[in-house]
């Protein structure tokens, strides 16, 4: 799955923050609600605008992230 499919990041929406496409809910709400023992379930029923494919996606891509060995430069890249 293309990340751009799941996520846009628009200069006109949140200053560019990314958010779930078509909505402007954050991304890493998602990570935040987790976090705090929020499941899936109670972050859609809070964000109703976001799908449950968009959330099992986002968290796709976190592991495949996490999962990789290039892991540090990733992370770096983005810090």
């Amino acid at each position: 799955m293309k990340v751009s499919t799941v996520i846009q990041s628009d200069p006109e929406i949140l200053h560019g923050t990314p958010v779930f496409k078509g909505t402007r809910v954050p991304v890493e709400s998602l990570f935040w609600h987790l976090e705090d023992g929020v499941t899936v379930e109670g972050f859609l029923e809070d964000f109703p605008g976001v799908t449950r494919e968009q959330c099992h996606a986002v968290i796709e891509m976190a592991a495949k992230i996490v999962g990789s060995k290039k892991l540090v430069e990733l992370y770096e890249s983005a810090a």
